[in-house]
């Protein structure tokens, strides 16, 4: 059978499939409401659905009937149900990594989400990967929320997220293709802004001005060592942010990052830099993220140092003819990194196609190109969430 046929006698069965699957996720389930309120498509946020998340999962204007147990001891905060949520992904790809062939890669994630209001201004939100490209992963998003610290605009959160949540959300993203810069690790160095355990503060004021400030082990988000220790060396790196909001449909921002880390007692020391923008326009918005890298020395020479210099930047259009109506969407992305380290150098882009069977039940079509290797790679698959 050929490769296109497979794909095809694969999209059918996910089609037929997906119609019996009829649900909705923890937080429309704890307010009654659609998903629609705060994704466009999910797992897309909206900016409702951001202020809904920055405000500790509480919608300030509408209580969460019997969301609470009420036990007769006010100093007792106890949910009534721990508030849950699944999410499956299944597609078939053809000429994944150069590899020219087709391929069922379903289950491509299975995904148990938990999140919500403990108590006032007190909220929690993780998820644990049952299997991400066929492996256990683990708990990657994890922390705690303390919103509106001592009666200002000032969030804290503590535990596990990405650094790069304040700029543009690697997993709320449509595309299969991913954020590229924000993968990107230079030589030995492990340091790039995805997972990190640690601290962000982020602070609002009236001018539509947001501040973050992260402080971060630098380490990802690997096991304990033996010492019990999970940062492995004794640095500590930073990121700023500033975003101002102008008007309803314009966004920009900028940002600052300042590393260390050490191997063998030898020390890289990294900086990265960059701005970003968000335009709405009608049908259509558009992301774009630009980054300067500098390191010291990342492949930790006893030597001389030698400094690497990187830069990318990722560019996203989301057009939704109907606007939240919308049944039919698309997506496009590109990605370009340019390095010292010529291996690292990249060009893709994609092009991504979806049509929603139910607000939570997503198909999607996907055509990537990498320019950098000279090939192509398509999927077809269903994305669901319930």
């Amino acid at each position: 059978m050929k490769p296109y046929n497979s794909i095809l006698l694969c999209l059918i069965f996910i089609f037929l499939a997906s119609e019996s699957i009829s649900a909705i996720p923890a937080f429309a389930r704890k307010y009654n409401m659609t998903c629609k309120t705060c994704h466009s498509p999910f797992p897309h946020l909206k900016d409702f659905g951001d202020e809904f998340a920055g405000n500790g999962f509480v919608l300030p204007d509408q209580d969460a009937p019997r969301y609470f147990i009420d036990t007769g001891d006010e100093e007792l905060s106890l949910i009534r149900d721990i508030p849950v949520a699944m999410r499956l992904e299944a597609y078939v790809t053809y000429n994944t990594a150069n590899a020219e062939q087709a391929e069922f890669a379903a289950p491509y994630l299975l995904k148990f989400l938990s999140g919500g209001s403990l108590a006032k201004d007190f909220a929690y939100y993780f998820y644990f990967f049952f299997d991400e490209r066929g492996e256990v992963a683990g708990i990657e998003d994890a922390f705690i929320m303390f919103n509106n610290l001592l009666g200002s605009e000032l969030d804290v959160y503590i535990g596990q997220f990405q650094i790069s949540d304040p700029l543009f959300k690697r997993e709320l993203r449509l595309t299969l293709d991913d954020y590229q810069i924000y993968r990107l690790k230079v030589g030995q160095s492990n340091v790039n802004l995805t997972y990190d355990r640690g601290i962000m503060l982020t602070y609002g004021l009236e001018t539509g001005t947001d501040l973050t400030f992260e402080v971060l082990n630098g380490s990802g988000i690997g096991k304990i060592s033996p010492a019990k220790l999970f940062d492995n060396d004794q640095y500590k790196n930073f990121l700023g942010r500033i975003s101002q909001s102008i008007g309803d449909h314009f966004r920009i921002g900028a940002f600052g990052f300042l590393g260390k880390e050490e191997v063998s007692e030898v020390v890289n020391e990294t900086w990265m830099a960059g701005p970003d923008a968000s335009v709405s326009a009608g049908p259509f918005e558009i992301n774009l993220q630009y980054i300067e890298r500098r390191d010291k020395n990342p492949h930790f020479l006893l030597t001389d140092e030698i400094e690497l210099k990187t830069r990318g930047a990722l560019g996203e259009v989301i057009f939704r003819p109907e606007g939240d109506d919308s049944k039919w969407y698309s997506a496009w992305l590109f990605n370009w990194i340019e390095s010292d380290l010529a291996a690292l150098n990249l060009k893709t882009a994609a092009f991504h196609l979806g049509y929603l069977l139910k607000r939570n039940i997503r198909l999607i079509a996907e055509y990537s190109h990498n320019f950098t290797d000279k090939y192509g790679k398509f999927a077809v698959g269903c994305v669901t969430a319930f």
